[in-house]
């Protein structure tokens, strides 16, 4: 997902319970690809993160998460 340079270094390493885009409607999108990278490479989520990404899904009935596991 394209970002500003700016949105970027404000984003640094955190994750969706720390950082969300700016605009609310990319919030979806964005937390989709968060869930496809952890489950693609089966990285592991804290309490926070998940709370936070069952926040943000709760209200995106209309999108999926699709992903390829790594072999």
């Amino acid at each position: 997902m394209a970002v500003t340079a700016r949105s970027n270094r404000s984003k640094a390493d955190q994750d969706p319970a720390e950082w969300l885009p700016p605009a609310a409607g990319l919030h979806c999108r964005y937390v989709a690809e968060w869930v496809a990278t952890k489950l693609r490479w089966s990285l592991a989520v804290d309490e926070a993160e998940v709370t936070a990404l069952g926040e943000v899904a709760a209200g995106c009935s209309d999108q999926t998460v699709t992903y390829e596991p790594a072999s």
